[in-house]
């Protein structure tokens, strides 16, 4: 899959990611897109390394969108803890 395909993975990752774990995010909904397609290309990677299919070659297999969703919500949940500890101060 060429990196038009993980762009748009990741930006529906991003938006479903969103939709599991709403709430006041700092940086908006550009920053979830990014962190989305960030999460996705993690999520492949880690998959990939760790055995779990081939979730790098097929945009529409089952595996590819799992990794890619795991990987955007836990790209979002690290950026939180992050970025909303300056929040707080």
């Amino acid at each position: 899959m060429g990196i038009i395909g993980w762009i748009l993975l990741g930006l529906v990752a991003g938006v479903i990611a969103k939709a599991i774990l709403p709430g006041d995010d700092p940086g908006g909904m550009i920053v979830t897109i990014i962190l989305g397609i960030v999460g996705a290309l993690l999520g492949g990677l880690i998959a990939k390394a760790l055995g779990f299919g081939d979730p790098i070659d097929e945009f529409f297999d089952l595996s590819t969108w799992l990794a890619a969703i795991i990987g955007a919500i836990l790209v979002l949940i690290a950026y939180r803890a992050f970025a909303g500890r300056g929040r707080r101060a």
